[in-house]
């Protein structure tokens, strides 16, 4: 690994604790710095002093893959949805990719991100493909790779010339038809087997929920239920028509778990109350239906560890779509330079 950027505290930290041991030493490594500062020039000119500097450091990239912030896109923001200024944060990857120019680039958001008033993933794509690459992007639902969650994704893959452009198209198609040997998994295959440590970590431990929320709980278990009707709701709720019938909603063993998000602690913020217990799900819980195998260390400091975990967890990229991208151009780059040692070998 050469780079991995992010300006959190808490998220640098735990990816330092989880992989510095596959960083290369001679390589910038494991940065904390807002990516606007790193990658600063403007498209299409010429890199910056600190953006040659960087990319000297940093060599040879075979895939760049980022998450930029998804609030801004985010059809729950009834705020700032569609405008707002952290939205332009994904063309900080086309710059990346121009600064950088690996093999292929892996970028994931919501599934709305198309809709933006900035337009940044036709900017995005425009510019990628100004720079030779092949680009196809997608509308994903991971639970097709194995994720024990519906978390549908927008996934822009681009690869280089080197590939062919068949090549970026084959990824974003593969995954949308979901073609994984995983299958769906359901919550009972991701969290059943958590109950009997319930309570004995804070890692294992619900969030503190409030009086009426505990009510609406007992509620929807009492009636053994798993939708909370408009009348139990609040006040906002039982006013006007609204689209969020998951919120305060229960989970089902038999299905896969709705999008995991950082509000995963309240049923206010989606459908996490447990299936089998009068609670929300654990952290434990949610990164394991994020994606997240148990040896995945979140350690977090005192006194904000809730907080920390709530980010880690819900703004994070399941892993599994990491790996299907970099499997897919990992065998492209052997099967390209296979090609090219025939090549040399029949001449």
């Amino acid at each position: 690994m050469r780079l991995a950027v992010d300006f959190s505290t808490d998220a640098t930290a735990a990816f330092r604790r989880n992989f510095a041991q596959f960083v290369d030493s001679a390589a910038p490594g494991i940065m904390e710095s807002p990516v606007e500062r790193l990658f600063d020039g403007v498209l299409g000119q010429e890199p910056t002093r600190a953006e040659r500097t960087l990319a000297t450091k940093t060599g040879l990239v075979h895939m760049l893959v980022g998450g930029p912030p998804c609030q801004g896109h985010s059809d729950l923001n009834n705020r700032t949805r569609r405008k707002d200024p952290r939205n332009r944060f994904y063309i900080r990857m086309a710059r990346a990719a121009e600064v950088l120019r690996p093999d292929a680039i892996l970028i994931e958001n919501v599934a709305a991100v198309t809709r933006d008033k900035y337009g940044v993933v036709d900017t995005t794509r425009t510019h990628l493909e100004k720079l030779d690459y092949a680009v196809h992007a997608g509308v994903v639902d991971l639970s097709t790779l194995g994720v024990p969650q519906v978390r549908k994704r927008h996934v822009l893959f681009a690869v280089s010339d080197r590939f062919g452009p068949e090549k970026a198209a084959a990824v974003v198609e593969t995954l949308a038809a979901g073609r994984s040997a995983c299958g769906c998994r359901d919550t009972a295959w991701a969290i059943a087997d958590l109950l009997p440590q319930e309570g004995l970590t804070d890692f294992d431990g619900p969030a503190r929920a409030s009086r009426e929320n505990r009510r609406r709980i007992d509620w929807l278990f009492d009636r053994g239920e798993y939708d909370l009707p408009d009348s139990e709701r609040p006040r906002c709720h039982r006013e006007k028509a609204h689209t969020y019938r998951s919120v305060y909603g229960r989970l089902r063993w038999h299905l896969p778990a709705q999008t995991i998000t950082t509000g995963f602690t309240s049923m206010g913020q989606g459908r996490f109350v447990h299936p089998g217990r009068r609670r929300t799900i654990t952290a434990h819980e949610a990164a394991r239906l994020q994606g997240f195998p148990d040896f995945f260390d979140f350690h977090a400091a005192e006194p904000a560890k809730r907080t920390a975990w709530s980010m880690l967890i819900g703004n994070a990229v399941p892993p599994q779509l990491t790996q299907f991208g970099a499997n897919v151009i990992l065998d492209a780059i052997e099967a390209s330079d296979r090609q090219r040692v025939l090549r040399a070998a029949s001449c």
